[in-house]
């Protein structure tokens, strides 16, 4: 295989090549699942992940503010012109993958809008607004996967969006109550104010640098929020029964190691408060193994 050059565009293979190995060195937990897909897919869905992965890194690095913004215009401008000549693989890549599947490319525009609340520090006054939030950043990555797995029946199509909105959105509040210590650092809050107030509650770091506000009422609340997000998974994962068993496998898997480890933040959510909760490698392979078997995992609430 030859190698892009600097002053031509990569061929096709290439720039899958370069979304692959993107996701591979980088998603850490949708990897598990995107290797049971067929090649087509799992390309084309590296190529969908590659171009969100750079909006989250926009969004999350250290660029002031305006530099972003500016990032984030350009990135609209390149989901606009999609399909027109390119020298970036990851462009290239993803052009050819909405030529190849029905992907609603037009939700990376409002992702782009979800990022952007992050630069103007929106908080959140209500679970609603919130779920507003999730829908943008996370709802979209469900509906743009589903435009790659498809659905096994013209019935099935009809709710699979909403389905697939629903199981990202479940997704990013496990996110968010992950990273509840380590955004709190970079100054944001996604809990919802009138919650946080209602129970008592205003996040801080302590002198050892734990989380607080005080910890036994943020666990509490913590814990109630875990279990919240298993009514979300509930719905969402219905969206397994409407996709091939391949798709479903690599749904599965990657779904279910979120999942899990909501459940672990449900039953015990005190890690939260001084360190990043993940499962280890071994547990992540057990749960691909377990969808790709045809035995996800389920919500229990």
């Amino acid at each position: 295989m030859t190698t892009a050059g600097p002053f031509r565009s990569p061929t096709v293979t290439e720039a899958y090549v370069t979304c692959e190995t993107l996701m591979r060195e980088a998603a850490r937990n949708f990897s598990y699942g995107i290797r049971l897909l067929p090649a087509d897919k799992r390309a084309a869905l590296s190529a969908v992940y590659a171009f969100a992965r750079r909006l989250d890194d926009i969004g999350d690095g250290d660029l002031p503010a305006t530099d972003k913004a500016v990032a984030l215009a350009a990135a609209r401008a390149d989901i606009t012109g999609l399909g027109a000549s390119s020298s970036d693989p990851v462009l290239v890549a993803l052009a050819d993958a909405a030529r190849r599947f029905p992907i609603p490319v037009d939700a990376f525009v409002e992702l782009i809008d979800g990022v952007e609340m992050d630069l103007h520090e929106v908080t959140y006054e209500s679970f609603e607004d919130l779920v507003g939030y999730c829908r943008r950043v996370a709802g979209t990555i469900g509906r743009l996967s589903l435009g790659i797995f498809g659905t096994e029946t013209a019935h099935a199509d009809a709710g699979a969006a909403t389905v697939a909105d629903e199981l990202g959105i479940a997704l990013q509040q496990t996110n968010i109550l992950r990273d509840v210590r380590e955004d709190l650092i970079i100054g944001r809050i996604y809990l919802p104010r009138t919650e946080l107030e209602k129970a008592g509650i205003t996040l801080g770091l302590g002198p050892d640098g734990q989380l607080g506000g005080p910890p036994d009422a943020l666990v509490e609340y913590l814990r109630g929020c875990a279990e919240r997000a298993d009514e979300w998974y509930g719905r969402g994962l219905k969206l397994l029964g409407m996709l091939d068993r391949r798709s479903a496998a690599c749904c599965g898997a990657m779904a279910g190691i979120y999942l899990r480890l909501n459940r672990r933040i449900r039953m015990d959510p005190t890690p939260v408060l001084h360190e990043r909760m993940s499962l280890p490698g071994w547990e992540k392979a057990v749960v691909a193994a377990r969808s790709l078997a045809g035995r996800p995992e389920v919500s229990v609430a």
